[in-house]
């Protein structure tokens, strides 16, 4: 059991920035640059009614990209305002934990797990979530942060107190995450997996402080120890999809879609 600070990685901050989630120089700043690199490894939908499910959605900043690529969009998530926001730009909202999604097995072509597993005591059960989500040959985006002493100093001592960096408090490094551990259970859970560093561009980010750019493009690198992004592939398997993956807004044949009341 890793031993959590319960000063760090309150939720309740979401709510006490939720009118903040679509403002691009805001509190979530950083997340509308994550959500465009993010889009960035998907492929168009390849049929209409292709889905996309989006865990820990919180606003719905990925909904212009599943809207332009073809895909029907749900979000998951346990903050209501958040989820409310999303729907608000055309998500469909399901308030769920990531750990249980009242979705059925391999029911999406496209799983995006951003900003999340650093949040999670068990990051392996939702990346088990995810590989159960997904068709064969479905695509796997994520990102996290690393668990490392650079990263607990560059994500928290030094990102927490710039502005459009994550609120302060929002991350604890307990909760960082073992890149072995995670490419590991990824090929157990049937994922083709693999890692790359990411950063903002230090350019565009000059001009955004100035106000002379919207967004800010987030570059790869070859080092994966601060940030880091996921890209992967579910394997086919020779076992047919269960039962009830037709309908995904359904588990274990459920009739009762899980979406968020006005």
């Amino acid at each position: 059991m890793r031993r959590t600070d319960p000063r760090r990685n309150d939720p309740a901050q979401y709510d006490e920035l939720a009118d903040q989630w679509w403002q691009p120089a805001g509190g979530f700043a950083m997340l509308h640059w994550l959500a465009a690199a993010r889009a960035g490894h998907i492929p168009p939908a390849a049929r209409p009614g292709s889905l996309l499910v989006d865990l820990a959605c919180g606003g719905g900043l990925m909904a212009p990209y599943a809207a332009r690529l073809g895909y029907r969009h749900v979000g998951v998530d346990l903050n209501l305002a958040g989820l409310r926001t999303a729907r608000e730009h055309g998500v469909l909202p399901v308030r769920a934990s990531v750990l249980e999604v009242p979705l059925a097995d391999a029911c999406t072509d496209v799983v995006v797990a951003g900003e999340v597993l650093e949040h999670v005591e068990d990051d392996v059960a939702v990346l088990a979530e995810c590989a159960r989500l997904l068709r064969p040959g479905g695509t796997l985006v994520i990102d996290a942060i690393a668990d490392t002493r650079l990263a607990g100093w560059i994500a928290v001592d030094l990102f927490e107190r710039l502005p459009g960096g994550p609120p302060p408090g929002i991350h604890d490094p307990a909760l960082f995450v073992d890149r072995r551990r995670l490419l590991a259970a990824a090929d157990r859970l049937g994922l083709d997996l693999r890692l790359v560093g990411l950063r903002p561009s230090v350019r565009d980010l000059v001009a955004w402080r100035r106000g002379r750019r919207s967004t800010v493009r987030m570059r790869r690198l070859p080092l994966t120890s601060v940030l880091f992004a996921g890209y992967g592939v579910k394997r086919a398997t020779p076992r047919a999809a269960e039962s009830g993956a037709h309908d995904p807004v359904r588990r274990h044949g459920s009739p009762t879609p899980l979406t968020v009341e006005p």
